[in-house]
Parts: C-alpha cells; sequence; structure tokens
C-alpha cells in the first residue's frame, strides 16, 4: 500500500511539473472566469432592466415600425414590424460592403502598382493620392463628398448627361442598369461565378505549366470561352435599361443610386483604398530584387514583369491585412449614418429611440457586424491559403 501511495504522490508532482498540463489548466481557469464574468453582467443587466419593466426580451422586432425608410432594396412600408425594417438597413448596408470591397480593390491595387511607375507624373500622383486621403478624417471626406461634390451638382432641370448612358444632379446618379430586380442578381450572380471559375482555370493552367514546360492551352480555351459567356450573359441576358432624360427635368429608367449613397460609397472607397495602395506596394517591395532581373532577362516588359512576375509573389503579403481593410470597410459603413443615408446603424438607431430597447438593439447590430466580419475573414483565409507557397 506505501508503494502505491507514494507512486500516486509522485504521479501528482509530475502532473504539476509538467508545462502541457498548466497550458491546459490555464485555459480552463480563464474560460470559468470569463463565463463567471458573463453570467454576473448579464444577470444584473435582466434584473435592473425586469425593474424598469423592460425585461431582456426581443418581442418588440414584431410590433409595428411605424417610421418609413428611404431607400430600400425589399419592399418595405411603415406597417412593417421593426424586424423588417432591421433587414431593410442591413440591404443597405451590404450594398455599400459589396460596392466598396470591389471599388475599393481596384482603386487600391491601381494605385499601390502606380507608385512603382517609371513616369514621374504618375508615381507623384499616386503618393500624393496616399498621403492625402490616409491623414483626413473619414468623417470629413464624408461630408466633403455629400455638400461640396455631390451637392454642387445641378438641379434635374439642369442634370449633366454622360454619353447619353448616365445622368447626374443634386438627387443622385442615374445609371443604366438590369430591367428586373431577377435579372440584376442573376447578372451578379453570374460575374462572382465567372471570377471564381477564372481564377480556378488560371491557377491550374499556371500548374500545369509548371510542372510540364508546355501545356495550358485547354485552360486558355476554356478562359476563352467562359469570357465569352459572361460578356453574353451580361450585355444581352440582362435586358439592360437604359436612363432618358425629361424635358422638365428628372430621368426615367435605369437604376437612381441617391447622393447620399454615392457620396457614402466614394468616401469609404477614396479612403479604404488609400490604405489598399500601402500594403500592395508593402506586398510588391517584399519581393526581392532577383525576382525581377529574373524577369527582365528574359526580355519581359514591366508590365509583364508586374503581371506575371511580381504581383503573384507579391499576393501572399498582401492579403492578409487586406482582410482587415474590409473588415474595417464594413464597420465604416455606419459612418455614413452622418448623412443620412439608411444603413444598418441608422435604422437600429431609430428603432431603439421609438421602442426604448437600446440593449437588445444594439445586441443585434454587434452581432451583425460580426458575422458580416467573420464571413470576410473566412474568405479571406481561403483565398490566402490559394496563394502561399505550398512545399512538394
Amino acid at each position: 500500500m506505501a508503494h502505491d501511495s507514494g507512486s500516486k504522490s509522485f504521479d501528482l508532482k509530475a502532473m504539476l511539473r509538467d508545462e502541457r498540463f498548466w497550458k491546459i489548466a490555464f485555459q480552463v481557469i480563464t474560460l470559468v472566469v470569463v463565463l463567471a464574468l458573463l453570467s454576473f453582467f448579464l444577470g444584473n443587466l435582466n434584473r435592473n432592466l425586469t425593474q424598469l419593466g423592460r425585461p431582456f426580451s426581443f418581442g418588440f422586432l414584431r410590433s409595428q415600425a411605424g417610421f418609413s425608410i428611404g431607400e430600400s432594396l425589399i419592399q418595405y412600408r411603415p406597417n412593417d414590424p421593426y424586424w423588417r425594417a432591421l433587414m431593410v438597413g442591413l440591404g443597405n448596408t451590404l450594398t455599400l460592403v459589396a460596392g466598396g470591397i470591389a471599388l475599393t480593390t481596384l482603386l487600391g491595387v491601381v494605385a499601390g502598382v502606380a507608385s512603382f511607375s517609371k513616369n514621374w507624373l504618375v508615381h507623384k500622383l499616386s503618393r500624393l493620392y496616399v498621403g492625402l486621403v490616409r491623414n483626413i478624417p473619414l468623417l470629413l471626406q464624408l461630408f466633403f463628398w455629400y455638400f461640396a461634390i455631390y451637392g454642387a451638382l445641378p438641379r434635374p432641370e439642369s442634370q449633366i448627361g454622360v454619353l447619353g448612358l448616365a445622368f447626374l444632379n443634386n438627387r443622385g446618379v442615374y445609371i443604366p442598369w438590369a430591367s428586373s430586380a431577377i435579372l440584376a442578381v442573376l447578372g451578379i450572380a453570374a460575374t462572382v461565378g465567372a471570377a471564381i471559375a477564372a481564377l480556378w482555370l488560371w491557377q491550374w493552367r499556371t500548374k500545369v505549366r509548371i510542372e510540364t514546360g508546355v501545356g495550358g492551352r485547354a485552360q486558355s480555351l476554356g478562359l476563352a470561352v467562359l469570357g465569352l459567356a459572361w460578356l453574353a450573359i451580361i450585355t444581352i441576358g440582362m435586358n439592360w435599361t437604359i436612363p432618358e432624360g425629361l424635358e422638365g427635368g428628372g430621368v426615367t429608367g435605369g437604376l437612381r443610386l441617391s447622393r447620399e449613397y454615392v457620396a457614402a460609397l466614394t468616401a469609404l472607397v477614396f479612403y479604404t483604398s488609400a490604405f489598399v495602395a500601402e500594403i500592395v506596394r508593402a506586398g510588391i517591395q517584399s519581393v526581392s530584387k532577383g525576382q525581377w532581373e529574373a524577369a527582365r532577362t528574359l526580355g519581359l516588359n514591366a508590365g509583364m514583369v508586374m503581371r506575371l512576375v511580381v504581383f503573384p509573389q507579391a499576393m501572399r503579403v498582401i492579403i492578409p491585412p487586406m482582410n482587415s481593410e474590409y473588415m474595417n470597410l464594413t464597420k465604416n459603413t455606419s459612418l455614413a449614418f452622418a448623412i443620412a443615408f439608411p444603413e444598418m446603424y441608422s435604422v437600429a438607431t431609430t428603432t431603439y429611440n421609438q421602442t426604448g430597447r437600446p440593449v437588445e438593439v444594439f445586441v443585434v447590430l454587434m452581432a451583425t457586424y460580426l458575422i458580416l466580419c467573420l464571413l470576410i475573414t473566412l474568405v479571406m483565409n481561403q483565398l490566402n491559403q490559394t496563394v502561399q507557397f505550398k512545399e512538394r
């Protein structure tokens, strides 16, 4: 028995000296403390709300909202419930996020690559843009675009036409668009699907050429067919309607982008793109000079060196910090509230002012932004894995 007791004592001492035990124990203790604190705060919150006669509940979301919303992707009337009003705000936020990410990526990459241009003017303009925009608060830029740029456009009676395809006035921007919402959704889905398929085909083509030294013809043909199919869907399948100016002012047909929306989108894109440009510049600089020199010795011009050799290698450095910028853009859409664009935060503010339920409304608001950022992170992590070097 003495031997067994000594053995058990020895095992306990060994366990206490084991670093792995303390790592697990520390995590368990931390989890217990966090859950205890969370339980205490939530319990205290519920008791205080109950004393005020408003116990924690989301039942108010089924009540009639009673307020109108100027812009909506889905059908909405003031007698609809609050949850539908919040869905309208979410839809408007998603339009800002989707358009912002697409345009920010395009402008940021162009500005970042332009900083390596041998053209003195292009290089200086890129550096001026980045240095100026990054150091001005986004809210000020938002007001600048809303009041000084789009607010200075002429009234509908004197609106500006652009090649007969678009019109600009102080109420918004009118552009060609699909004849129905279903066709528009299908066109967007076709564009996203074609982009994913094109990326896959391009990677397959690159892999075949690297492993065999020749080939890639079938993949190139697939890319050409895919491009033609997408072009046919976009140009013919969407049944575009062109905006037409009216004699007394105003526009009929096409899609109207409100002044609030275009101002918010423009400010978000120009502001975030300045940071993206620096990320792109840093990624390109991370590629060793030997890669540049080796590509030039093969007779490639500057554009081909950047497109085929340098930029693909820079992607592994560019994508991780881009995730943060996309999340920042998503969260910054809440500033559109300042110019009366009815995004998620704006609708949520009206909701809690009317219902007296700030805690519940902000829980919904925080959960929404958290889910959006987690989805962006998931996509970016998957994309990051595809561009990392893989050992054979």
